[in-house]
């Protein structure tokens, strides 16, 4: 049987994977990807070239929300529409608010040297004339256009992996692998200028999002592997791989010998049903890479079973962490009152932490 953790990167998560894989090594373990991706955005966002440009952004956001007669002007200009746009994360925010920045870029600079503009008073304050400024800057466009090609690429996964539309844990090596392709092109594949970006990401997914659990969802998914075969050839994949069967069928040497060293080679080299025409054809994103096991994986069960079982997991519990941070309000209330009678609330940790052992006992066994 299967188990897996899905968690976000805390602190407290990463210690408490480290524990119970020492316990259950047979448990898989894997990190929320939109959060991953988050810090990656985190992460360029901080880097000077990009924080500049940001910070511009938002201190012209501010100006323009914080008085309601520019913001009656904003809004004459863009005819009704916002250029301030909430996302998944405060790094999407800043992403979309960019990108809408960038889409009224005629509108905000015909704006700002009309005479509807002009005539209002807190224009003619500092923070009115550095708003000015900034966006009538050429700098400052042409920052906002290379800050978007940059980030572009990494919000599309994230936008992909936080719809919790379909399971894409098959899908999020891939699009990360195509995400940092596209990030060095933004930066003209110049490596003194991607570099750094790429290590940032690099540094997020490490140990996060190219887990052995990814790297044979990515080796397994028909959609890489018919149109790019030398996957099967990468040093970093296929160890990857014989971990994750090493864990998947734990104690189980006869499964381990049936998966790693012979049935994938029947699938690398496409014999019975993976020669058909139309497995070979498994080109659209939206198909279901599990379903596509089920249909051509019979003459290799125990690949089939690894495979559908990996292509089936979700790849994100933010939509989770949401639904808990709305009961921390209410945790915090509990807390606050009980702590009135209880010395820093001991038995209602006790109680906490017997009702989630409780729990994950009878979840693993």
């Amino acid at each position: 049987m299967m188990w897996c953790k899905l968690t976000v990167n805390a602190s407290n998560n990463m210690g408490a994977k480290k524990l119970l894989h020492v316990k259950r090594p047979y448990i898989f373990w894997t990190s929320c990807a939109t959060h991953t991706i988050n810090l990656m955005l985190q992460g360029i966002g901080n880097m000077p070239q990009f924080k500049k440009v940001i910070d511009q952004a938002k201190t012209f956001t501010i100006f323009v929300y914080g008085h309601t007669r520019t913001l009656e002007c904003m809004r004459h200009f863009t005819e009704g529409k916002e250029i301030v746009r909430p996302g998944v994360t405060r790094f999407a925010s800043n992403y979309l608010t960019l990108d809408s920045i960038q889409e009224k870029k005629d509108q905000l600079r015909k704006m700002v040297v009309h005479s509807r503009w002009d005539s209002l008073k807190d224009v003619k304050s500092k923070k009115g004339k550095n708003a000015i400024a900034t966006i009538l800057n050429p700098s400052f466009w042409k920052d906002v256009k290379l800050t978007l090609a940059v980030f572009a690429p990494l919000f599309k996964v994230l936008r992909l992996v936080d719809g919790d539309v379909k399971p894409l844990m098959g899908f999020v090596y891939g699009k990360l692998l195509k995400a940092k392709r596209q990030v060095k092109e933004a930066l003209g594949n110049v490596e003194n200028r991607f570099k750094d970006v790429v290590a940032v990401i690099e540094k997020k997914m490490a140990g996060r999002l190219d887990s052995p659990l990814h790297l044979t969802a990515y080796l397994l998914n028909p959609h890489y592997n018919y149109a790019d075969p030398s996957i099967f050839d990468a040093p970093k994949i296929t160890e990857g791989f014989i971990s994750c069967v090493e864990t998947f069928y734990y104690h189980d040497d006869e499964m381990q010998e049936q998966a790693a060293n012979i049935k994938l080679q029947k699938f690398q080299n496409r014999e019975d049903p993976f020669s058909k025409k139309l497995a070979r054809t498994f080109e659209n994103f939206d198909c279901n890479p599990a379903s596509w096991w089920r249909l051509y994986g019979t003459k290799t069960p125990a690949l089939q079973k690894m495979a559908t079982k990996i292509l089936s997991l979700t790849s994100n519990s933010s939509g989770c962490e949401r639904n808990w941070s709305g009961f921390d309000g209410v945790s915090t209330y509990l807390l606050s009152t009980l702590q009135q009678h209880y010395n820093k609330n001991a038995e209602l940790k006790v109680l906490l932490f017997l009702i989630y052992r409780c729990t994950l006992r009878r979840e693993i066994g």
